[in-house]
């Protein structure tokens, strides 16, 4: 028999771009959301759990537009010499936790096992509907060719527990890529159109892929309903992806004005930046595979970001909201919203993370704003996110967690009581 959940008393923030609806009632029955009406209105379901939120906000779960759940050390060699369980288990650990930061939906972008999400549909592990990429695809020399410049040996990996790239060069291998990482079970492919921080062989502003070769991974994605999202930096990467109908552009940290207008000029195309990642690896010294031409790059990269997503806010492009933490970073994950805030406000950044990423992950019918009839991915904060919107970077202040309408978390299990 289905429980119905009753929020009584919630500050509700639906996320559709409505101020916040204090002293609020939220009905969910059979794993969606029911009415909406002012809290203490009569006609309260008998038999029902109610939560009594006490004028703390509750919102639409978060989405992350980017994340790497797979990549868990900064040491990638390192890494892959593990015993493969424990590497899943540790990929396992990050999952729940994600869920448990307030997370319910979240896109890998490239690393991840679809196992992992089969093993969530099936009941064996609790996480956040997770939207696979599978391994990366990248040119010879590339962001995803990891190898050394004097190795001539492939580059050590562990399938779906660690990092991975196809490598394919020329727009016959990058069709047979992306048909090989759509076969593994992967929501929407992945390309890296430029240079990388980790990757030894490069530098940011490289333009990698030529738009034929891009244009054939977006061309076989397509065709079986999908999209692809592609890692560049510069403008003439991301005027590449652009060209050939590339969806979601990723990270853009030197966009320019000319860029800006031609992505917005495209149409469906998204922007996903990933700020909160430049931050806190900015802050690190080379150690353990993290070299000092890789800081030099990531410190880089930081000098860009903010700016170019503020000529993205300005100039109205589709902005969603990814993370890219890595590492013992990944509990991090809602920093990014903070750093957003900084140049859009709160609750465009709030928004980013929730209506449009749903958009981006063409889930918007189903989740991303909280209303009648949409999946009942819910949380609860402790502090208003419109006046301090680095709450999301506190897990604990996430004191409930509800995915399809079971709870997931609850920290104050002592405000749920039957009605009577």
């Amino acid at each position: 028999m289905a429980v119905t959940v009753v929020f009584e008393d919630a500050t509700l923030l639906d996320c559709t771009g409505r101020d916040p609806q204090p002293h609020t009632r939220v009905l969910v029955e059979n794993g969606r959301i029911g009415r909406i009406q002012p809290a203490g209105s009569s006609g309260r379901p008998a038999d029902s759990t109610v939560i009594d939120c006490q004028g703390r906000t509750l919102m639409p779960g978060l989405l992350d537009a980017h994340v790497h759940l797979a990549i868990n050390d900064l040491d990638p060699p390192a890494e892959a010499a593990l015993p493969p369980a424990v590497l899943a288990l540790r990929v396992a650990h990050e999952i729940k936790a994600t869920l448990e930061a307030g997370f319910t939906t979240v896109r890998d972008a490239g690393g991840l096992d679809w196992g992992f999400k089969e093993a969530i549909r099936l009941g064996l592990l609790r996480g956040p509907r997770i939207f696979i990429s599978g391994a990366f695809i990248s040119q010879t020399g590339g962001h995803g060719d990891h190898r050394a410049r004097s190795s001539r040996l492939d580059f050590p990996t562990v399938a779906g527990l660690t990092s991975e790239s196809i490598i394919a060069d020329g727009p016959d291998e990058v069709r047979r890529a992306t048909r090989e990482v759509l076969r593994r079970g992967a929501d929407q492919v992945k390309v890296m159109a430029s240079g990388g921080a980790a990757s030894p062989s490069d530098e940011l502003d490289h333009v990698q892929f030529t738009v034929e070769e891009l244009a054939a991974a977006v061309d076989t994605a397509q065709a079986v309903g999908t999209y692809v999202l592609a890692h560049a930096y510069g403008p003439r990467a991301i005027q590449n992806c652009i060209e050939a109908g590339v969806r979601s552009i990723e990270h853009a940290n030197f966009l320019d004005e000319e860029t800006a207008d031609r992505m917005l000029a495209a149409g469906d195309v998204y922007l996903v930046p990933t700020i909160i990642t430049y931050e806190l690896l900015s802050v690190r010294e080379a150690e353990g595979g993290w070299t000092p031409d890789m800081v030099r790059k990531i410190r880089q990269g930081l000098t860009g970001a903010y700016d170019a997503l503020g000529l993205a806010f300005e100039k109205g492009l589709r902005i969603g909201s990814g993370s890219d933490v890595l590492a013992d970073m990944q509990g991090q994950k809602g920093k990014e919203i903070a750093c957003q805030a900084r140049v859009m406000g709160a609750m465009n950044a709030i928004i980013s993370a929730t209506r449009t990423n749903a958009q981006l992950m063409r889930i918007e019918a189903e989740v991303g704003t909280l209303e009648p009839g949409k999946r009942a991915d819910l949380i609860l904060l402790d502090r208003d996110p419109l006046q301090d919107a680095g709450v999301f970077g506190e897990p604990d202040r996430v004191r409930l967690v509800m995915t399809g309408g079971n709870i997931a978390k609850n920290l104050d299990s002592a405000s749920v009581a039957a009605a009577r």
